[in-house]
């Protein structure tokens, strides 16, 4: 298991932090999404083989901006 911090611009509420977890947890392997539309951060517990690029991606999919570092 890895954990990953991801960087969301566009999150304002607790329906925007559900939107982002749910969706995410739809992704095979993810075993944990907490979100946080205060800080604009996502951490994701997943398996090893789960791509932080599919989990950007879903992201950008459901209309928020992933930061770029």
């Amino acid at each position: 298991m890895k954990e990953t911090t991801i960087k969301v611009k566009g999150m304002v509420c607790g329906g925007c932090e559900n939107r982002v977890q749910n969706a995410l947890k739809n992704i095979s392997g993810v075993e944990n999404v907490v979100a946080s539309h205060d800080t604009g951060i996502v951490k994701v517990t997943a398996r090893d083989d789960v791509s932080e690029n599919t989990m950007k991606e879903k992201i950008e999919d459901i209309g928020f901006e992933v930061i770029k570092d």
